[in-house]
């Protein structure tokens, strides 16, 4: 696993653009603005770019992988079209699966259940829709927290796009997979749930 991924904050910020198809955001540092990952959404095909700028945008399909700026793949999160609610795949650098995401039904503000590679719960993935403060955890611990509310970053970083900071608690060991879960957690998040809530605001 690289070592970029045993900090703990990162700082999530989303490319923006009228007509935008594609997902592509930058993960920096908070403390130095250096970008330290980067996440792309490359091989869009030619109808998932017609229908993402279109009501059908919640249904189609999408492969996001989160990179060193130098090309190493850490991460791979990847979803079929989706026609109710939503599975997502997780992968390694090596597209070896570490896991999926499956989202809840009839919980306020939505929600994924995070499984292991043998389809067995690990931790879920809460929030509301009035806000966007979502809590990974299980039994009451917390491992991470994905927010746009943070007193250490100026406010000129929150704005109407999908910027947010991931802080991972340190009862998360270094090296641990599940640190790739939540990199993952936070693209599902704004993938599924967060462009969900937009769809339904504009109507």
């Amino acid at each position: 696993m690289d070592s970029v991924l045993n900090r703990n904050l990162f700082f999530v910020r989303e490319h923006v653009g009228v007509f935008k198809a594609a997902n592509n955001y930058d993960i920096l540092d908070p403390e130095t603005g250096q970008v330290i990952l980067e996440c792309r959404e490359d091989n869009l095909g030619f109808f998932t770019r017609i229908f993402r700028i279109t009501d059908l945008k919640l249904l189609t399909p999408f492969d996001i992988r989160i990179r060193t700026p130098d090309g190493q793949q850490v991460v791979r999160v990847e979803r079929g079209a989706a026609f109710f609610l939503s599975t997502v795949n997780v992968m390694d650098g090596a597209d070896e699966s570490i896991g999926s995401f499956r989202q809840k039904l009839f919980t306020i503000g939505g929600g994924f259940t995070v499984l292991d590679t043998g389809g067995r719960p690990m931790f879920d993935v809460k929030g509301k829709w009035t806000g966007w403060n979502f809590r990974l955890e299980r039994d009451g611990v917390e491992f991470a927290r994905i927010t746009k509310k943070w007193s250490g970053l100026g406010k000129e970083l929150f704005t109407s796009a999908d910027n947010y900071m991931i802080k991972i608690s340190d009862v998360v060991p270094k090296d641990n997979p599940v640190r790739l879960l939540i990199l993952a957690a936070a693209m599902c998040i704004d993938m599924v749930l967060q462009e969900h809530r937009g769809h339904l605001w504009r109507r």
